[in-house]
């Protein structure tokens, strides 16, 4: 029997962040202008990361996926993925990425043994991606997103944070690019979690809004069950008549705490349980202290057991849904920043 928490729900799949830096400063995930850093000294090493990815296998974890900040910037990133890639009971091993640094990387990756890669595009003109990430990277995405069909990536999935009046226009422009690209493409509703200080409600797009735009252009658009193994995925995964398959993750309008089989590792060794989490278990500590492996794997365990958040469930029974936390909270902890715990 797996482990389990209050709920029913199974560890099972860790987002794992190496880096809280990133390279873009994207308007949903880093709005303001100055952050708190995690000390270098306390970003776990690779092998500390490895360690800890064995204890939560012993406890049930079989997905991985690899995350940051921006997971690319991590110096030789690619010996990580090997080490992990060897770990038999990890039967998905992915990564998130903004596509930048990816051009040059997709070759290590995929030779290191990493399965899936994910990349975040949320604009294809120039102008829009400069204004939304605060970088004119675009064309390196685009580059980074070939370099993955060469590398021999396959299920390589694009995620598109909509926000309205930004770029919720480029919804079918992105369809389209995703199937040319060889690529699912999944429509992020914008999440009001941890940095968002300027997230409004007005400013998202709902998954109904999001359908119905796609089938008026598209016509009618095909529910699909979820495939075996992924029972618990964020995405409602659709098929227009033209056999695109695209997904909507409505975490801010549909939440999917029920079936949440995650929680977050941060690069100082932080264990979030919940996206929403204001606390994590700090495991770097016991850790650093030599615990023992089965030490480590019971506090871990507790904690899972323990377990009931439904974060997003509880904003959206929110009468007046603000920001959820203020500039001056997240310059006393940085891990409550979204690029600090991975997303």
């Amino acid at each position: 029997m797996p482990l389990q928490d209050t709920q029913g729900r199974p560890l099972k799949n860790l987002r794992l962040s190496v880096t809280d830096r990133c390279n873009l400063r994207c308007l949903y995930c880093m709005p303001e202008e100055h952050y708190t850093w995690l000390p270098r000294e306390d970003v776990l090493s690779f092998r500390e990361i490895s360690d800890l990815v064995d204890v939560f296998c012993d406890l049930g974890v079989d997905k991985v996926r690899i995350t940051g900040g921006e997971p690319l910037v991590r110096r030789d990133l690619p010996v990580l993925v090997e080490e992990l890639a060897r770990k038999r009971r990890i039967r998905d091993l992915a990564l998130t990425t903004n596509g930048v640094l990816l051009a040059d990387a997709a070759a290590d990756l995929k030779r290191a043994g990493l399965l899936r890669v994910t990349v975040s595009l949320d604009t294809l003109r120039p102008e829009r991606f400069l204004a939304l990430a605060r970088q004119d990277a675009l064309a390196r995405v685009l580059l980074g997103i070939e370099a993955l069909g060469r590398a021999g990536f396959t299920r390589t999935r694009i995620d598109s944070v909509l926000l309205r009046g930004m770029n919720d226009d480029e919804i079918l422009d992105l369809l389209d690019f995703g199937r040319e690209a060889g690529a699912e493409v999944r429509f992020i509703e914008y999440m009001d979690v941890g940095g968002a200080t300027r997230w409004s409600a007005g400013a998202v797009v709902a998954q109904g809004e999001i359908l119905r735009r796609i089938e008026e252009a598209r016509g009618p658009a095909q529910a699909l069950p979820a495939s075996p193994g992924e029972e618990s995925a964020p995405a409602k995964r659709f098929r227009l008549a033209d056999g695109t398959v695209f997904g909507v993750i409505a975490s801010t309008t549909t939440p999917f705490c029920a079936t949440c089989d995650r929680s977050r590792l941060t690069a100082d060794g932080t264990w979030y349980l919940c996206l929403y989490a204001r606390q994590g278990v700090d495991l770097k500590t016991p850790l650093r202290q030599n615990a023992s492996r089965e030490q480590l794997a019971r506090v871990i365990a507790a904690g899972w057991e323990k377990r009931a958040d439904r974060g997003a469930e509880e904003r959206l029974a929110l009468r007046e849904r603000a920001p959820p936390l203020p500039r001056q909270a997240l310059e006393g902890d940085p891990r409550l920043e979204m690029h600090t715990r991975g997303g």
